[in-house]
């Protein structure tokens, strides 16, 4: 392949990339996005959970364990608000799942991989044993898409890290069910088609709980959707010559060079006299 082509094509892709990352941010979640928890039948909590934001529950109608749980914000039942949340919801989903993967990590553990941003696939299961890194390469706004076609399972104290601050844009978004196991610190957007469990002591900082048609069910958790974003370092723009002084600067030199020429010339001249 010509070498300038390959260029030219690797330009387009990234920029067709930035342009899906723009689009899939947590804003295409619409009135989901106040939302910390979201269940399509019911959620349930034991213990002293702690929501960030709204908890919601369409079509169901059934919010049980609040308190001794507590929510920061409202909660919705079977109401216009959860409904419209959960539209909003299913077509984020939707959204996620026609993006194009960039990489297929079928059968690949997930923990003890170091991610740059990019649209993710497993066409079955997904499993998190360990530790993962997502490396927003110091962009704060940087998009993480993980598609995944049936679970998303974690192991005990597993745990997704960020480089630099917390990043909005992580969604996983799962064919089937959820479940992170016990003492999971997770970062992201959990969009589940039916059901998502958190056992005792997992936590999501800096994302959400969103079940389609089944059930949320906590145990002394923190959901948590603030986000402590670190601003994107910039470097300083490196002024360009000014191309006029350059045209100045070669006009000038041409001038002398004439000059000199001129002036020998009449040396010349009035030594023949």
């Amino acid at each position: 392949m010509n070498y300038k082509y390959a260029i030219v094509l690797g330009i387009v892709a990234f920029s067709s990339f930035q342009a899906e990352a723009k689009a899939a941010s947590v804003s295409m979640l619409g009135t989901a996005n106040s939302f910390g928890v979201l269940g399509g039948s019911t959620v349930t909590n034991t213990g002293s959970s702690v929501i960030t934001e709204n908890l919601g529950v369409s079509p169901g109608s059934s919010a049980t364990g609040f308190p001794p749980g507590i929510v920061t914000g409202t909660i919705f039942t079977a109401d216009a608000v959860a409904a419209q949340a959960q539209v909003d919801n299913a077509t984020a989903y939707k959204f996620l799942a026609s993006l194009s993967s960039n990489m297929d990590l079928t059968s690949q553990d997930l923990g003890g991989l170091i991610l740059t941003p990019g649209v993710y696939s497993f066409m079955s299961s997904a499993q998190l044993t360990g530790t993962l890194t997502l490396n927003n390469l110091g962009d704060p706004n940087a998009l993480f898409v993980f598609k995944i076609g049936s679970t998303l399972t974690t192991a005990s104290n597993s745990s997704v890290l960020t480089t630099t601050g917390d990043i909005p844009n992580v969604f996983f978004q799962v064919g089937s069910s959820a479940t992170l196991g016990t003492g999971t610190q997770f970062v992201g957007n959990i969009l589940a088609l039916t059901s998502i469990t958190l056992t005792t002591g997992a936590n999501i900082k800096c994302g959400r709980a969103l079940a389609q048609n089944g059930a949320v069910t906590l145990d002394t958790n923190n959901v948590s959707n603030v986000c402590d974003t670190m601003p994107q370092e910039v470097p300083e723009p490196v002024p360009e010559p000014d191309s006029s002084i350059g045209v100045l600067g070669f006009g000038l030199v041409s001038l002398l060079f004439a000059f000199k020429k001129r002036l020998l010339s009449c040396y010349a001249t009035i030594g023949t006299i």
